[in-house]
């Protein structure tokens, strides 16, 4: 009976050969994708088709000496700028993070007031701020002035967008950097301190290389979103990108290629960035999918830890 009962039980469980696999068929998804290729490609044919976006146009423009160097000015304004919201956010963050209230409230107030006002509205102040002060001088504390200078000839329509976007975004960038620092285990930060490290040493050995991998990808999208955001620096009068392009077209009153012309260089230049970002983010990811190198800087603290109070008792 049990060898009859073993025999029937393989015979069941071995796959009957009569038998077809299909697999299931997906047919909103195929009607779906072909919506999408059909109108993707209508659209296509239209733009290249329409003689209203006058292409010869475009290809003229688009790498004419006015616009490329205003696109070199975008560029450089978006570079300065993120090295100044970058600093001053990272500063910002160790400050909301600091046990010292005066610290703390002080970051706390300055992100309330530059997210809580447009980016607009920051860049027509800095261009205007000679109305407010039309000198800016440097004096000892309520004292004699030192050195006093015209606000005019300081702020430029250039250092007017640097300071409105790059004050600005440290103000976003404090927030992504802070719940980077939040995202490290804190027993790793009380492990450190036990080994006599200061706070500066720990965040800089410790904390931050680790927080990269939280901060990077937001970072990422903000310097593709600072290159765009550098368009408003054309409401002061500074030649970027856009101004170029709008001096070229008030003149010959060419509207849609130029700003087609603008499009496509701020097309080119994302693509580029979410490139970079793309590599930087597996820098700083590697070895994440690896539980023994995640716990490896920990493991190493605490053997640190142990090591140093077994040498205290032996010296005892």
């Amino acid at each position: 009976m049990a060898q009859l009962h073993t025999e029937a039980s393989t015979a069941s469980a071995a796959p009957d050969e009569s038998l077809q696999v299909v697999p299931r068929r997906h047919p909103w998804r195929w009607a779906a994708s072909t919506v999408i290729v059909v109108l993707a490609a209508q659209l296509l044919v239209s733009a290249v088709t329409n003689p209203r976006f006058q292409w010869s146009t475009v290809r003229q423009y688009l790498t004419s000496e006015s616009v490329l160097r205003g696109l070199l000015m975008t560029l450089e304004l978006t570079a300065l700028a993120m090295v100044i919201g970058i600093v001053g956010g990272t500063v910002l963050a160790v400050m909301r993070l600091s046990p010292n209230r005066l610290l703390a409230r002080t970051a706390s107030v300055y992100i309330w007031f530059f997210r809580g006002t447009p980016v607009l509205v920051q860049l027509l102040f800095w261009n205007f701020l000679q109305a407010v002060y039309p000198q800016v001088s440097l004096s000892v504390p309520f004292g004699p002035d030192l050195v006093s200078v015209q606000a005019n000839s300081i702020i430029t329509p250039f250092v007017a967008a640097l300071l409105g976007l790059g004050l600005n975004e440290a103000a976003y960038m404090a927030e992504i950097i802070r719940s980077g620092i939040l995202s490290v285990d804190p027993g790793q930060e009380e492990a450190a301190h036990a080994l006599g490290m200061r706070r500066p040493l720990v965040l800089r050995r410790i904390v931050l290389p680790q927080a990269m991998r939280v901060i990077v990808p937001p970072t990422g999208n903000e310097v593709i979103g600072m290159l765009k955001a550098s368009s408003m620096a054309s409401v002061v009068a500074m030649q970027e990108l856009l101004y170029s392009v709008q001096i070229i077209y008030s003149r010959t009153y060419q509207t849609i290629p130029l700003l087609m012309v603008a499009s496509l260089w701020y097309l080119l230049v994302t693509s580029i960035l979410s490139v970079l970002q793309h590599y930087i983010e597996t820098y700083f990811s590697r070895g994440r999918g690896s539980s023994p190198q995640r716990k490896s800087l920990a493991a190493a603290l605490v053997s640190g830890l142990r090591i140093r109070q077994s040498n205290r008792r032996n010296g005892a």
